[in-house]
């Protein structure tokens, strides 16, 4: 599992973590894409935004290897934000390419954008 040297591993103040410590004996927890609701709380929503953050400055629009990402964190965002970089894709790998989907993000974070000037 490759771990992320510099990515944030969690939001900072809070308990919402952003990376795991070490791979899961029995394999990577699945990727799935969460429904996210408008009556989500505001914390959820900022840990949201920080990820995303988190996300966009470590890596901006080049592809990236799951790694030591936190699958529940991923999960909010995949297949919206976070979308697979490889056919086919495997849900279950800490190796799988993702990338984000800067168009899809601007729209639903253009806070994060506007802060990083891009």
């Amino acid at each position: 599992m490759l771990k992320h040297k510099g990515f944030p591993s969690r939001l900072p103040g809070t308990d919402f973590q952003f990376t795991i410590r070490r791979a899961n004996n029995q394999g990577a927890t699945r990727l799935v894409a969460r429904e996210r609701y408008a009556d989500r709380r505001p914390a959820d929503r900022r840990a949201d935004a920080g990820f995303m953050a988190a996300l966009w400055r470590h890596f901006g629009e080049a592809p990236f290897e799951r790694g030591n990402l936190d699958a529940g964190r991923l999960s909010w965002l995949f297949g919206r934000e976070v979308v697979p970089a490889e056919d086919p894709f495997d849900p279950e790998s800490y190796h799988a390419l993702l990338r984000i989907d800067a168009a899809r993000a601007r729209t639903t974070f253009p806070e994060v954008f506007e802060e990083a000037g891009r």
